[in-house]
């Protein structure tokens, strides 16, 4: 999707994506960049990207890896899997399937995979 899509058009893209991706195949993209543990392999689908926002599908296989200072707000529901985030100077919390947070700009801390995650996010810039 492109930013020429009116409002409109954009809003049946998406709709009409969202069901045909949250179960579906995905890209493989490669090794998670940065990973510190396991062998983290990654795969996903964008399905829309405009107007300051990315929306799609991510998946990974177990492994580690910090962040620091993210550059973008990411608002993510785990379709399925087990991750531990720990924010920085913070306390490790587990997430699975069916929990929804969000990491703001400028985050830091560590993602921990435990058992292959699947989510749907939507990223703004």
């Amino acid at each position: 999707m492109t930013d020429e899509l009116s409002p409109a058009e954009a809003l049946r893209t998406m709709v009409v994506a969202y069901a045909d991706v949250l179960d579906g195949e995905l890209m493989p993209t490669g090794p998670r960049a940065g990973a510190d543990s396991g062998d983290p392999q990654t795969s996903a689908i964008s399905f829309f990207s405009g107007h300051g926002v990315d929306v799609g599908v991510w998946e990974c296989t177990p492994g580690g890896w910090a962040i620091l200072d993210r550059p973008t707000t990411e608002t993510m529901l785990l379709l399925s899997g087990v991750v531990t985030i720990t924010p920085e100077g913070g306390e490790p919390v587990e997430l699975s399937e069916g929990d929804v947070f969000i990491l703001p700009r400028g985050w830091s801390g560590r993602w921990d995979v435990t058992e292959t995650v699947r989510k749907l996010y939507v990223l703004v810039g």
